[in-house]
């Protein structure tokens, strides 16, 4: 069947530009467009993200200006805690753990959990994720939690300059489903699992560091369970609540219906209340300027701020929305970047291969060798300008997650959220200024679904709009 163009353009753009490592470090944008996010993942793609990280010699963060003095990522890669490195002979007690009262370390408070680093991604509380499980230690792993009951580990982000070191704060996989899949994939994957992020864990040392370079198991931590999202609760009083229920009422259906009850009976704090007129303020200024990636606004009805998950929506899932957020703009700027050499690799093809012919079927693939000598130095110069530009971006999402991550209580994530709302309203309050300055100020004058519609019309050729949307079937454009 024959397909035009632009139509396979850009899997052929991904597949040259993946020698570089660079598209591996991104996801595609039909990947990505919910909020409420179900993670395909393995160690080796999440391996390759972190391999982007591990160049990167502490950039300068381009979410705030240097004068900012309540800047959360101020120190860089330095600014979220780290275990001292596995390779460490002798790891002193780290800052972090030594900043801990000693009930925190106390060991009847302490468990020993295994650990699995997941490159440079950062999960949050009550989110769902799939993992598919390869390698023979991690292997050996799931067949020890299921063995031993526990059916949980830990997760936590790799550094992205060092080898072998790990964030001090992860979160906690608790497994829900496994399949065994050996024989449909001839042992490449042993299984697929389903997991729910049940709580955060606070690491204090890794127990058998020489496991990292040997890779004949697994790693083992101490570390802290912290259950801030009433998760491990609910487990332990199923039991209970199962004989109390009516049995003809689903249980999902009840538990949901007192979440939305909740949310509407919810009296915000004043830091609560600050953090939605500030979500409020960007979502406007996303639609004066029709940003490519936006929230609609009506999403700004539904913008949790609650503690723990006993009202839905809560802050937790309003920074899952956030991460989304930031993985899109990631994803429309890579797309961004990618346009101009794109158009030149169609007309390059349809000149080899077709004479002009605008219905040619174009390959599924194209090696680098087979491009001309100049679109293969376009080529070059374009994943320099990736990495040099997209890399900084990267880096700066995955801190501020793991900054949200390791806060130590929920006034201090609603503060964090609300400077990195603030953050991204300020550059779009800059952008829009300057519009204004060049005679874009008649954007916000007019409704912004005429605007894109207008923009549509005129531009039909070119890609559509990154769509970003939530839960809600309302919620997001």
């Amino acid at each position: 069947m024959n397909r035009h163009p632009m139509m396979a353009l850009h899997h052929l753009s991904l597949l040259l530009c993946a020698s570089s490592s660079i598209a591996s470090a991104f996801v595609g944008p039909s990947s990505i467009n919910s909020a409420r996010l179900t993670t395909s993942s393995s160690w080796k793609e999440h391996n390759s993200i972190n391999k982007i990280g591990r160049s990167i010699n502490c950039p300068q963060l381009h979410m705030v200006e240097d004068e900012d003095e309540n800047n959360p990522l101020a120190r860089g890669i330095n600014s979220v805690g780290w275990l001292p490195s596995v390779f460490d002979a002798s790891p002193s007690r780290s800052v972090f753990d030594s900043s801990m009262s000693s009930d925190d370390d106390d060991e009847e408070t302490t468990e020993t959990l295994p650990l699995f680093p997941l490159g440079g991604v950062v999960y949050t509380p009550n989110s769902e994720h799939i993992l598919n499980i390869f390698e023979p230690r991690y292997r050996q792993m799931y067949n020890d939690i299921l063995m031993n009951g526990s059916k949980r580990f830990v997760v936590s982000m790799s550094h992205p300059n060092e080898e072998g070191r790990f964030a001090q704060v992860g979160v906690l996989f608790s497994l829900e489903e496994l399949k065994e899949v050996s024989e449909m994939t001839a042992d490449q994957v042993k299984y697929i699992c389903n997991h729910r992020v049940t709580g955060r864990v606070k690491l204090h040392k890794v127990l058998n560091p020489e496991a990292w370079e040997s890779r004949d198991t697994y790693l083992k931590v101490k570390g802290t369970i912290i259950d801030d999202t009433g998760l491990l609760d609910e487990e332990k009083n199923d039991n209970d609540s199962d004989e109390a229920m009516d049995e003809s009422i689903p249980q999902s259906m009840v538990a949901e219906l007192k979440k939305a009850a909740a949310f509407d009976a919810m009296e915000k704090s004043p830091e609560e209340e600050a953090l939605l007129q500030s979500f409020s303020d960007l979502v406007e200024l996303q639609h004066d300027l029709t940003e490519d990636v936006r929230f609609t606004r009506a999403s700004v009805k539904s913008f949790g701020v609650a503690a723990g998950t006993e009202i839905d929506p809560n802050l937790w899932t309003s920074i899952r929305l956030w991460q989304s957020y930031a993985e899109q703009r990631l994803v429309a700027r890579q797309n961004e970047m990618q346009k101009e050499f794109q158009e030149k690799l169609v007309e390059f093809l349809k000149e080899e291969m077709g004479d002009g012919d605008e219905e040619l079927e174009l390959p599924s693939a194209i090696g680098f060798q087979d491009l001309s000598p100049e679109l293969q130095n376009e080529l070059a110069e374009l994943q320099k300008r990736m990495t040099s530009e997209l890399k900084p971006l990267l880096l700066e999402q995955t801190l501020s997650m793991q900054k949200i991550l390791e806060a130590n209580d929920h006034d201090d994530r609603v503060e964090l959220m609300r400077y990195f709302v603030d953050a991204e309203r300020k550059r779009l309050q800059a952008k829009k200024t300057l519009k204004s300055m060049f005679g874009g100020g008649a954007l916000a004058d007019e409704d912004s679904e005429t605007i894109v519609e207008k923009k549509e019309a005129a531009k039909r050729d070119e890609p559509k709009q990154q769509i970003f949307f939530d839960e809600g079937e309302d919620a997001f454009q």
